[in-house]
């Protein structure tokens, strides 16, 4: 393999085709090893960049490269996006009809695809006959996404990756890149052997997503704690995980016929409802999906704020990348798990069905999980060291560190609350108890039971704070939870004495904390952000594609905050490269001025960076002199190649080489 390109020309098609200006974090020397044509493993968490991290070599390199995916949704979604972005990419799945898969193989044997997806079964579906076709074709690269999943010891183990070792042996002198955002140690060894990787470089991220914050509740009236917590999010889009198929349906209907837009989403479904359910809620159609974990693995959607478990994850791996499918365009979200130990006496009958060493491994990743909902730390301290990646609390944005934990006399509490577990004759849950206790005035209270005189004595106290007392008299043994799908409180024979009056109580005071401020970017126009958001719907309408495919919500806030009013300003917008402002930069710019005259606002773009004026011609940002690949283009141009040849010669576009020729006219 060989290849002519620096620092600077993966900077520009970084800046050029995704409109980014800086790599993140570990970004580039994963990029510039695999250009050398290393093995590599990547390990970075949901929303910090892998995709680029083989996109962009791709770009830079003659050829194309293979991607290796679990699901079509994910494909289509990348492949949408970077279309978009002016890219030569196709995949390859049972989707598509047998014509479609014809013209898309032309395409790679033809030298004109600079990424294929795939997914593993498709590869290697009739002994392979796809992955020996391949060896026809000019493949620099194969890239293997969710690569956890070739794992035996890994959360989500999926025997058909397991046949992907094949790719070193028909492929020995190409480089493979593996990457995943949830692997421990164990799973990492393993994707290394199982892949056959050749003494891979190992890059590991950091797993800690700053912009998540983390809240464990425990599972008591968690419906109805739902619906408080949705309300507070009316605007925002959320997905909310269930364990059973039955749970989703009940859990859609409900929150429904409360107000909300939800659909469900799960294996019981039809494919074509699976399709549109899913569909809606990638268009922001339905802004809440309420599934199973067969809902999004590997799905873009980058305006999730919320996602809400009613039920325990199996593990800390899937609870990860779940809770990572919120914030991916780095925006403030919130991951809020409802915690109940009975959830993990079911899982644990689950586990018993496994063989006896996998069974080992699944029961020691469940305890885990189980010391996640219970841990008194910092939860970011517990997910990040479970990981192998030390932190040290309090982060500032989780439950335990917003919160401290004080002793208080809680006697007249704990009577308050006893007495009224007594007069209900121990026949009602703990959200039933809470809302007596605070005089509710709500349908569901019966008649008689507001003229018991325990009625309304804890109407002072917040409703959290009477959620956090119940569940600590549970725990110290004061109140006990019957089991089953409606679990009622029932005295002990420790309340006795609290009743007679004969024995204190102590219970943990909850004091609320500030949060932390967050930046996130400057303050800016909310109604202008609504109004590019529309514009941004009716655009992903009529390209049938997602809304966050056209534009994050993270580039609009910024277009809404720093109120560019030229081309040129539209390149310091992050996520505007040359191909999205040629697209759509005129439509933008002129929905801001007539926003900014409107409201008699001035533009703001000092506040992101002082850029000196940019060639409109060239459509490139602020640069001195020129780079290696423009150099190396305008080399052959003199030694009298013309455009055609030079795009044969580079594996360029036309307009690429264009621009190359150009920058050489202006320096």
């Amino acid at each position: 393999m060989t290849h002519t390109n620096t620092r600077t020309e993966l900077q520009q098609i970084l800046k050029s085709k995704f409109g980014y200006q800086e790599f993140r974090d570990q970004q580039l020397p994963i990029m510039e090893g695999v250009l050398e044509g290393r093995d590599t493993l990547v390990l970075m968490p949901t929303g910090g960049g892998k995709s680029l991290c083989y996109q962009i070599p791709a770009l830079a390199m003659v050829g194309t490269t293979v991607v290796i995916s679990p699901l079509i949704a994910l494909m289509k979604d990348q492949v949408d996006g970077l279309k978009l972005n002016g890219v030569e990419a196709e995949f390859l799945n049972s989707s598509q009809t047998s014509l479609e898969q014809t013209r898309v193989l032309q395409l790679l044997m033809t030298n004109k695809l600079k990424l294929l997806y795939l997914a593993p079964e498709r590869l290697m579906a009739n002994n392979g006959e796809l992955l020996f076709a391949l060896k026809e074709a000019n493949i620099n690269l194969f890239a293997i996404d969710e690569a956890h999943c070739i794992s035996q010891w890994g959360h989500d183990f999926r025997p058909e990756y397991l046949k992907l070792a094949a790719l070193k042996q028909v492929f020995q002198n190409t480089p493979i890149i593996a990457l995943t955002a949830t692997a421990d140690q164990r799973t990492r060894e393993n994707i290394v052997a199982n892949l056959r990787l050749n003494n891979p470089e190992v890059f590991t991220s950091s797993f800690n997503r700053a912009n998540i914050e983390y809240h464990v509740e425990p599972k008591q009236d968690s419906k109805h704690r739902l619906l408080e917590f949705l309300r507070e999010r009316k605007d925002d889009s959320g997905i909310i995980y269930a364990l059973s198929r039955k749970s989703t349906e009940s859990i859609s209907e409900f929150i429904n016929a409360n107000g909300f837009n939800s659909r469900p989403y799960h294996a019981g479904l039809s494919q074509e409802e699976k399709d549109e359910n899913q569909n809606l809620f990638l268009q922001d159609s339905v802004p809440i999906i309420v599934a199973t974990i067969a809902f999004g693995m590997g799905i873009d959607k980058s305006n999730v704020r919320y996602v809400v478990h009613m039920d325990l994850p199996k593990n800390m791996e899937g609870y990860y990348q779940e809770t990572g499918r919120a914030g991916r365009d780095g925006l403030p979200s919130t991951a809020l798990l409802f915690f109940s130990r009975g959830d993990a006496i079911m899982l644990k009958k689950f586990i018993e069905n496994s063989d006896p060493e996998q069974a080992a491994v699944l029961h020691k990743k469940l305890d885990q999980m189980v010391m996640f909902g219970e841990t008194v730390k910092c939860r970011r301290e517990y997910i990040l060291q479970y990981f192998d990646e030390p932190f040290v609390g309090p982060c500032g944005a989780c439950d335990r560190c917003l919160n401290v934990s004080e002793w208080m006399d809680g006697t007249i509490i704990a009577q308050k609350a006893l007495s009224a577990v007594y007069r209900l004759n121990q026949t009602f849950g703990a959200g039933y108890v809470i809302d007596f206790l605070r005089g509710s005035k709500a349908e569901k209270i019966r008649e008689e039971h507001k003229s018991i005189k325990t009625y309304g004595v804890g109407k002072d106290i917040a409703r959290n704070a009477w959620v956090s007392y119940i569940n600590n008299l549970i725990e110290l043994g004061y109140l006990e939870q019957s089991t089953g799908q409606f679990p009622v409180l029932k005295l002990t024979a420790k309340s006795k004495g609290v009743l007679q009056g004969s024995e204190k109580v102590e219970l943990v005071k909850v004091v609320q904390r500030k949060k932390k401020a967050k930046e996130v970017t400057a303050e800016y126009a909310e109604d202008l952000y609504s109004y590019l958001k529309e514009w941004r719907y009716e655009m992903a309408q009529h390209k049938k594609v997602p809304p966050y495919v056209i534009f994050s919500d993270k580039t609009l806030i910024d277009l809404a905050a720093y109120l560019p009013q030229k081309e040129e300003d539209l390149y310091h917008i992050s996520g505007l490269g040359e191909v999205k402002v040629s697209q759509y930069g005129e439509d933008i710019l002129k929905i801001i001025k007539q926003y900014c005259q409107k409201n008699g606002l001035q533009s703001k773009m000092e506040m992101i960076t002082k850029v000196k004026s940019v060639s409109k011609s060239s459509k490139k940002s602020t640069k001195v002199g020129l780079s290696e690949t423009e150099k190396t283009t305008i080399k052959l141009f003199k030694q009298g190649m013309d455009i055609p040849a030079i795009v044969k010669k580079r594996d360029f576009t036309a307009s690429t080489i264009e621009n190359h020729l150009a920058s050489g006219v202006k320096w």
